[in-house]
């Protein structure tokens, strides 16, 4: 039987969740569809690329509907978000720390977006949205009101820095 790539996908965040990261590979993912390991190659190239799909699809159900808000309200709910996506899933924070270690920019880039519209210099966009991805998966497990509390230190910092202008 032939899978769609999406039905791999979901099946890999299925495994995750039962199994952790460690046990998520491409040989058990392929006896749990019923299928030949090499089956799976002609949807991923190898592991690394099964496990980008999988923490892709993770943010993209984390995701909030988008809403016209401040633009710190936005990075807080980005925040948020990322935060619940991550925890939604096992493993769901070291897989996306992991796929995302060498390149963030994917991650970044709607905080970088907000701090944009607000006006925030580019330095400050750029550094800014990364200690907040930062921040996120660093302390994914803080208790809630830590995790606010801490979020909230650093959206003030933001605030003060952002041109009054914008």
């Amino acid at each position: 039987m032939r899978y769609r790539r999406q039905d791999v996908v979901e099946r890999a965040i299925a495994v995750l969740d039962e199994r952790g990261i460690d046990g998520l590979t491409m040989r058990k993912l392929a006896a749990d569809l019923g299928v030949q390991p090499g089956a799976l190659y002609h949807h991923f190239a190898g592991k690394d690329a099964l496990l980008q799909a999988v923490a892709d699809e993770i943010l993209r159900r984390g995701r909030r509907p988008a809403e016209i808000m401040a633009w710190d309200a936005e990075l807080q709910l980005l925040c948020l978000g990322l935060r619940d996506a991550m925890r939604r899933h096992r493993d769901g924070a070291l897989l996306i720390a992991q796929v995302h270690r060498a390149d963030a920019e994917a991650l970044e880039q709607p905080l970088r977006a907000a701090l944009d519209r607000a006006g925030a210099a580019d330095d400050l966009a750029r550094v800014g949205a990364r200690a907040l991805v930062r921040f996120v998966l660093a302390h994914e497990d803080d208790e809630a009101v830590d995790f606010a509390l801490g979020l909230g230190l650093l959206l003030d910092g933001l605030r003060q820095r952002v041109s009054p202008s914008a």
